[in-house]
């Protein structure tokens, strides 16, 4: 049975994919023109990207490609954003490397298979929105780090280093590179020289061509031209597929789903927040507005239906999802359409591919971690508060030195703790009485007139003020406050208008306070109330306490009440 006030149509609505919207509208003939230029432009990009991805992640080619055509056909065709491409990043390069290095590439479908599963159980329980409240130096900490790991994981290839495996850890595999550095290839070197050279240069001179597949055109030509003895796609994977996208199933070890639950969870947090960071920015180039919580539902669709053909994590990509608007993309068919091109060009093209150099496969990523690293938005977080810098520098270390997942964990709790300081900070507890206007510009002046107010006040009547949320962070600042008088008084008024938020530990600071008071026999009115609070006390019941506590709406009525208590006749 619906909850009362649950509006199931309204639900329904926020899952609806922009592509039926688009469609309900009308599409006509001029969009599809648009969109097949923009899908086109796309996956021109795109293509070597994935490839590039999938390799950087320690599997095959091909798997990036996969990727790319299953999960970004899901993503349009069911996401919350018009505009939104979607594929593999180099966000998940990092956690997809250690999964498959600890549990196989069974390891990763699974661990893909659950990232899908909560994604989409946290866009149905609408989730999505709390996105927003990421902490911007968590953010920048963990992309700055994952950038760092890309390009520590591409100095094999770019030198054309003769070893084996490459250790999964930073440390580790630095010393490996240095054990072998005197194997580097002049050839590779050279190749790597070049296709950065091809990629900022275009990006300079010709910004509107795709620089990363010309990058590899040029590369792959010179180095077959001259017959450079780099490694190649060909050399290393062998040929790539030239069919559909099957089911591909591998042992997938579900007795070890606890183990990979950690790394599932970072997936599923990397493409949320990635996708939803996505689908903002392009709210802002296109003037629209996504659907947060229907795009979470479609990236766990897409993860899903890219596991279950044998692909890797995916999600949304800026940089692809920028193209596509500059390209003039409109809808939705723009990315499927991405996908359908994908697919043709590794049904046609997929006996080229393997003469690609890894090399120029290593100066597309190279490129791909320097944007990333964000160095002015890094180096603006470094000018922040220090608690800001703490939660940067500390999130960034422990992606590049230990693990992602527990950088983000760590991130976002110390920068937890870093708000709650900061809020606690803000609480103030002072002298209640009210100033002309409730401002002072001078402080001599203002403790002049508080107290003047204060001897106006009747005799064994004190009044304090709290400014700011009373939660569990600032509620120790009523611990000793009756502490402060050197004879207590007969009626305490606590002034709470200020406040505009309580917790359960402010309500027991609260009552901590009414008992003290009560072993005391000072009387505590509590005055001005807003409604959050007001709502809290009556629910946790702090009326009940002993009945010394009293409650007025303003503080001239608590004044009023406290001048005819002290003026009462005591009796005996």
């Amino acid at each position: 049975m619906a909850s009362p006030g649950f509006d199931r149509r309204q639900y329904l609505r926020m899952f609806e994919p922009k592509l039926l919207t688009v469609l309900r509208e009308g599409y006509r003939l001029q969009d599809l023109r648009a969109d097949a230029l923009a899908g086109l432009t796309v996956a021109i990009v795109a293509l070597p990207l994935a490839m590039a991805l999938a390799i950087a992640s320690g599997t095959t080619p091909e798997k990036g490609l996969y990727t790319a055509i299953v999960a970004g056909f899901l993503i349009s065709a069911f996401g919350g954003s018009r505009v939104q491409i979607g594929g593999p990043t180099a966000a998940f390069i990092p956690v997809v490397f250690v999964v498959i290095q600890k549990f196989g590439f069974g390891g990763l479908i699974l661990c893909t298979l659950l990232a899908g599963l909560i994604l989409i159980a946290a866009g149905l329980l609408r989730l999505g929105t709390l996105m927003k409240y990421m902490p911007q130096p968590v953010i920048t900490g963990f992309t700055a780090g994952i950038a760092v790991s890309i390009f520590s994981s591409q100095v094999k290839d770019m030198l054309g280093l003769r070893m084996g495996d490459v250790p999964a850890e930073f440390l580790p595999r630095w010393a490996a590179y240095g054990q072998h550095i005197a194997s580097t290839q002049p050839a590779a070197v050279v190749l790597t020289v070049m296709g950065l050279a091809v990629i900022v240069g275009l990006r300079k001179w010709k910004p509107g061509w795709p620089g990363f597949l010309i990058a590899l055109l040029v590369c792959t030509l010179v180095a077959t031209a001259f017959a450079l003895p780099a490694e190649t796609i060909g050399t290393r994977f062998g040929a790539l597929p030239s069919a559909l996208p099957t089911f591909d199933f591998p042992r997938i070890p579900f007795e070890r789903t606890w183990e990979l639950l950690p790394s599932s969870l970072t997936i599923a947090f990397l493409a949320g927040v990635e996708s939803l960071l996505s689908a903002v920015v392009a709210d802002g180039m296109t003037g629209g507005r996504h659907r947060s919580n229907g795009e979470l539902v479609a990236q766990g669709l897409a993860n899903v239906g890219s596991a279950l053909f044998g692909g890797l994590p995916a999600t949304g990509a800026i940089a692809r999802t920028a193209t596509n608007i500059r390209s003039g993309g409109r809808t939705p068919v723009a990315g499927i359409l991405h996908a359908a091109y994908l697919l043709l060009f590794m049904l046609l093209l997929a006996p080229l591919m393997r003469y690609v150099p890894l090399a120029a496969l290593a100066a597309v990523l190279l490129v791909v971690a320097w944007n990333m690293s964000e160095v002015e938005n890094f180096r603006n977080t470094m000018s922040a508060p220090k608690g800001d810098r703490l939660v940067l520098l500390l999130t960034f270390f422990l992606t590049v030195f230990l693990d992602l997942t527990v950088a983000i964990q760590a991130g976002i709790v110390v920068a937890a703790f870093v708000f709650m300081f900061r809020m606690a900070e803000a609480v103030e507890v002072s002298s209640g009485m009210p100033m002309p206007d409730d401002e002072i510009g001078d402080d001599d002046h203002a403790r002049g007139a508080d107290l003047d107010q204060r001897a106006m006040l009747p005799k064994g009547v004190e009044v304090y003020q709290i400014s700011g949320p009373l939660f569990f962070g600032a509620a120790n600042r009523l611990d000793n406050l009756l502490d402060q008088f050197l004879q207590p008084p007969k009626v305490f008024i606590l002034r709470m208008r200020l406040v505009p938020v309580i917790d359960a530990s402010g309500v027991h600071a609260l009552k901590q306070l009414a008992h003290r008071c009560h072993r005391k026999g000072i009387v505590l009115i509590i005055s001005g109330l807003q409604e959050q609070p007001n709502r809290v006390i009556a629910r946790m019941r702090l009326e009940e306490e002993p009945a010394e506590l009293h409650f007025t709406s303003n503080f001239e009525r608590a004044l009023r009440l406290a001048e005819s208590i002290v003026h009462e006749p005591t009796t005996g």
